[in-house]
């Protein structure tokens, strides 16, 4: 009887750390795995959502996000923008 209250648990622990991780996955726009979430993408980097600013590793993470999030995306530098292209709206927040 005591190993089976020991695998029930196991298993209750385990499906709740894969329920977990599948919510988490579900909610975050990330440029890779366990990548921050952006908020505004410019040609030369973007900001994160907690108003970070970062440069795209590559051409190619910069054109996939970009043709994912036509919509947050600017094809400018950063720089050219008042507040540096940080922008007022958090569109994520009303997802």
């Amino acid at each position: 009887m005591k190993r089976i209250f020991s695998v029930a648990v196991a298993a209750a622990i385990l499906a709740g750390g894969a329920l977990a991780t599948a919510k988490a996955a579900d909610v975050t726009v990330a440029v890779g795995p366990g990548g921050p979430a952006i908020a505004f993408g410019y040609n030369d980097g973007y900001w994160d959502r907690e108003h970070n600013w970062h440069q795209w590793r590559n051409r190619e993470e910069a054109a996939k996000w970009r043709q994912a999030n036509r919509t947050h995306y600017y094809d400018r530098k950063h720089d050219a923008e008042r507040d540096q292209g940080w922008r007022s709206e958090r569109w994520w927040e009303h997802r």
